[in-house]
């Protein structure tokens, strides 16, 4: 079994927006204590996490630190639309593309990652 969760959730959204992130990162957490293959993926308004869970003081810093090896990296062109883009950078995530959609520098693809057996999941 493999597993892509993805984060949509937008961190300005409030106490939903933090539950979501928490949930999603706690779902990866089970999966890699577990050994079962996992990777995070920042989308849509969830890439302005980007800036925000490096945070030492952010109550899911701890979380996020646990499996921040398992996070793939930000929607390129979502980043771009949601000003994420420069933190994203400066905070060492990778910009995926391989969703070469018109009109944006690319999303992640989760028609690759389905094809490669990867249940998908959204938070």
């Amino acid at each position: 079994m493999k597993f892509a969760i993805f984060v949509f959730s937008d961190p300005k959204a409030g106490e939903e927006a933090l539950g979501r992130l928490f949930n999603a990162l706690a779902t990866a957490y089970d999966f890699k204590q577990r050994n079962v293959e996992v990777a995070i993926y920042f989308q849509g308004t969830g890439t302005r996490w980007a800036g925000v869970v490096g945070n030492a003081d952010h109550p899911v810093h701890g979380l996020y630190k646990a499996v921040e090896d398992k996070v793939a990296g930000v929607s390129c062109g979502c980043a771009d639309v949601f000003g994420a883009r420069e933190d994203a950078i400066k905070n060492g995530f990778e910009l995926l593309t391989g969703n070469d959609v018109p009109g944006t520098s690319g999303l992640p693809s989760i028609g690759a990652l389905t094809a490669d057996g990867f249940t998908v999941l959204t938070f």
